[in-house]
C-alpha cells in the first residue's frame, strides 16, 4: 500500500475538491506537529516528571494535572506565530487568546481541549487532544469571545489526537473522516484510515453507570432496556465500555461503532450537561457526522446549538445513527 503522509493528503484534497485553503492546511500542519510534541511529553510520562497535579484549578474549578498545563502550552506556542490564527481559545484558560502584535493575524480561529482524559494520565490510559477551527468572522479587527460563538456547523476542520499505544491524528476537514498514525521512526503522520464510516447500528455502549440514580426518565429508561439483553424489549445483548477519555470512547465508537452518553441529571438541574460545547462536542459531533452517525443532546442536533457563551456545557449522546435516533426519540417522549 502507497504510504501517505498528511502533507500529501491535505495538498491532494486542495487540488481534488478545493477544499483545503492554503493557510487551513498550514495550520492544520502546525497542529499536528503540536500533538506530536504532546505525544513525546505523555509517552516520557514518570521520566519527564510530567504526572501528578499541578495545585492549581483550570476555569472549570477542576484540578488540574501538570500535563493539562504543559500541553496547553505546547499548542498556545506551536500556533500563535504561523500567521494562521486571529485568536485562539481553550477549555484550560478563562478567555480568548489573542495572537500577539509581533505576529500577523490570519483568518482562522482555533479552540482545544489540550488534554482530554485528565485523570487517566496517571494510570497510563489512553487520553487525547481535541481541537475545532472556525473562520473568523468577516471584518473582525479585534477578536473577541462573541467571534467565537458560532454553531458547530461553522466549523471548517475538526480532530482530534489520541495517545495510546499509537498515536493517531484523526481529522476532517468537512470531506470524510481520515486516521493517520504517527510513524516515531520517520517522525511523520501517514494514513492509515481513509474515510471512516460508522455502523448504523451497535451493541456496544458507553456512559458512567456510577450516575445511574441521578439520571433522568429518558436516559433510566434507555439504559434498562440495554441492560435487559436478549430477554428485554430491544431482544439484543449489549455490552458497556467505558474508558473515561472522551477522545479514547469516541475513538473506538468510530471503528467499530457504538454509542457515547454523557447525559446532563439531576444533581446540577441548572446545569445543561457535563461537556463543553465548544471544545469537545462541537468537534467530535462534526467527525461523528461526517462518519455516518449521529450526535445530539437528548433533544437537538449538536452542530445546530448557538452558542451563547465560550465554556457553555451541553449534554452528550453520539455514534452510531440508530441508538442516537432512539434515546433523542425518548427524551422526546
Amino acid at each position: 500500500m502507497k504510504r501517505v503522509s498528511l502533507t500529501q493528503y491535505l495538498i491532494e484534497e486542495q487540488r481534488l475538491n478545493n477544499s483545503i485553503p492554503a493557510e487551513l492546511r498550514l495550520l492544520i500542519e502546525v497542529l499536528a506537529r503540536a500533538c506530536k510534541t504532546i505525544s513525546h511529553s505523555v509517552g516520557k510520562g514518570a521520566l519527564g516528571d510530567v504526572l501528578g497535579t499541578a495545585e492549581s484549578e483550570n476555569v472549570q474549578g477542576e484540578i488540574q494535572k501538570k500535563l493539562d498545563i504543559i500541553c496547553n502550552e505546547i499548542l498556545l506556542q506551536a500556533n500563535e506565530w504561523g500567521g494562521h490564527l486571529a485568536a485562539m481559545a481553550s477549555e484550560e484558560m478563562e478567555t480568548i487568546h489573542p495572537i500577539p502584535n509581533r505576529y500577523p493575524m490570519g483568518e482562522y480561529m482555533l479552540l482545544f481541549d489540550p488534554l482530554d482524559g485528565s485523570s487517566n494520565i496517571d494510570v497510563n490510559v489512553s487520553i487525547g487532544t481535541i481541537f475545532s477551527v472556525l473562520k473568523a468572522p468577516e471584518g473582525m479587527a479585534t477578536p473577541t469571545e462573541e467571534d467565537f460563538l458560532q454553531p458547530g456547523t461553522k466549523q471548517v476542520a475538526a480532530g482530534y489526537a489520541v495517545y495510546g499505544p499509537q498515536t493517531v491524528l484523526v481529522l476532517t476537514t468537512g470531506n470524510g473522516v481520515h486516521g493517520f498514525t504517527l510513524d516515531r521512526e520517520m517522525g511523520s503522520w501517514v494514513m492509515t484510515q481513509r474515510d471512516i464510516q460508522i455502523p448504523a447500528d451497535t451493541a456496544e455502549y458507553a456512559i458512567n453507570a456510577s450516575n445511574s440514580r441521578h439520571w433522568y426518565a429518558p436516559v433510566t429508561r434507555y439504559i434498562t432496556e440495554l441492560e435487559a439483553g436478549k430477554t428485554g424489549p430491544r431482544e439484543k445483548n449489549f455490552n458497556m465500555r467505558w474508558i473515561a477519555s472522551m477522545v479514547a470512547d469516541v475513538h473506538r465508537i468510530l471503528n467499530r461503532g457504538g454509542i457515547f452518553m454523557y447525559p446532563a441529571d439531576q444533581r446540577e438541574p441548572d446545569k445543561p450537561g457535563k461537556l463543553r460545547l465548544m471544545y469537545e462536542a462541537n468537534p467530535m459531533a462534526l467527525l461523528i457526522e461526517q462518519a455516518g452517525g449521529a450526535a445530539t443532546d437528548g433533544k437537538q442536533r449538536i452542530l445546530d446549538i448557538q452558542p451563547t457563551k465560550l465554556h457553555q456545557r451541553v449534554a452528550v449522546f453520539l455514534g452510531s445513527r440508530n441508538e442516537v435516533e432512539r434515546v433523542t426519540r425518548y427524551h422526546a417522549k
